[in-house]
C-alpha cells in the first residue's frame, strides 16, 4: 500500500482532508490492488480510522466497494451471477487481468471532466469503466449493456446506451437500431477493445455487426484510444473495425516488447505502457 500511495501523491497534492479526493484515492487504490485496509489508508492519507470507516460507509451505501472486517473489497455486480460457472466467460475475465487493470487505470487518466467518452464492449473497456467510476460530471456511450449497469448507480454519470439486438456472450448491443444511434452520437474519445490490431491491416474484431457499430462510433469520436494487452499486438482477426492510422493512441501492457510496438511507433501513434 505505501508504494501505491506514493504512486498516487501526485494526484492528492494537499487535500488529504478532502472528503472527495480521499475517496478518489481509496476508489483507486481498491481497482488497482483488489482490497484495501482500513490501516493502511489511515497511515497513507493521515486520517482517523474513524474518517476512513465513515469513507468506507458512504463509499458502500453509493455500492462502489463493499466492506469486510478491517477493509473493503469490489463489489461483484450479480448480473455476472449467471456467467459464474461459464469458462469461457471466466477464462475472458481472468485473461491478463492484472494488465487489463494497469491499461484501464492509464485509460482514465486521458480524461477529463465533461467529457463524453464512448466504449466498445469487452474485459478491457470493462475495467476502463470501472477506472472511470472514480471521476464525475462524465458522459458514457457505450452499446454495451454490463457497461451501463456498472454505472447505474452513479446520478453524476450521464449513461448513453444505443439499443439494438442482444448478443449475449459479451452483452453487446448491435443491429440496425445501435447502428441508427451511432449516426447521432458523438465523443471526445473512444477506449477501444479488440481481437486484433496490426500495424498494417487495422484494428479487427470477430463479429461483422460489431464492427459496424464501432465503425461508426469510432469515425464520430474526436480521439480514439485502443486498449489491447500484448496478446493482441499483431493479431489479425476476421473484420475490420478501423484502420490503424486512425488512432491517436495504443495503451498496452508494459510486457510488450520492442519490436512488437515498434510498428505503431513508426507510424505516429502514441503508444503508453502501462
Amino acid at each position: 500500500m505505501i508504494a501505491i500511495a506514493l504512486w498516487y501523491a501526485p494526484f492528492m497534492g494537499n487535500k488529504t482532508d478532502n472528503l472527495v479526493a480521499r475517496q478518489e484515492f481509496i476508489l483507486r487504490n481498491l481497482q488497482a490492488t483488489g482490497s484495501v485496509s482500513i490501516d493502511d489508508l489511515c497511515s497513507a492519507l493521515g486520517a482517523s480510522i474513524a474518517t476512513i470507516r465513515r469513507d468506507l460507509e458512504d463509499l458502500e451505501n453509493r455500492s462502489l466497494l463493499k466492506r469486510v472486517r478491517g477493509g473493503a473489497i469490489p463489489i461483484g455486480p450479480l448480473f455476472y451471477e449467471p456467467f459464474r460457472h461459464d469458462a469461457s466467460f471466466q477464462d475472458k475475465i481472468a485473461s491478463f487481468a492484472e494488465e487489463k487493470r494497469r491499461i484501464a487505470r492509464a485509460a482514465a487518466e486521458l480524461v477529463q471532466t465533461g467529457q463524453t467518452i464512448a466504449l466498445s464492449g469487452g474485459t478491457t473497456t470493462t475495467e476502463v469503466v470501472r477506472s472511470l467510476k472514480v471521476l464525475s460530471d462524465i458522459s458514457i456511450i457505450t452499446n454495451t449493456i454490463n457497461v451501463a449497469m456498472e454505472l447505474s448507480n452513479r446520478k453524476d454519470i450521464e449513461v448513453i446506451v444505443t439499443g439494438g439486438i442482444l448478443r449475449g456472450n459479451w452483452f453487446t448491443l448491435l443491429g440496425p437500431l445501435a447502428n441508427a444511434a451511432t449516426e447521432m452520437l458523438f465523443a471526445d474519445i473512444m477506449f477501444i477493445g479488440v481481437d486484433g490490431i496490426d500495424a498494417q491491416q487495422g484494428l479487427t474484431c470477430t463479429n461483422p455487426a460489431e464492427a459496424e457499430v464501432l465503425r461508426k462510433l469510432a469515425q464520430h469520436s474526436k480521439k480514439k484510444v485502443v486498449v489491447a494487452d500484448r496478446s493482441k499486438l499483431g493479431t489479425v482477426s476476421k473484420w475490420l473495425l478501423c484502420k490503424t492510422e486512425e488512432i491517436d493512441c495504443l495503451i498496452t501492457d508494459h510486457g510488450a516488447t520492442a519490436e512488437a510496438i515498434a510498428p505503431f511507433e513508426k507510424l505516429g501513434i502514441s503508444v503508453i505502457l502501462a
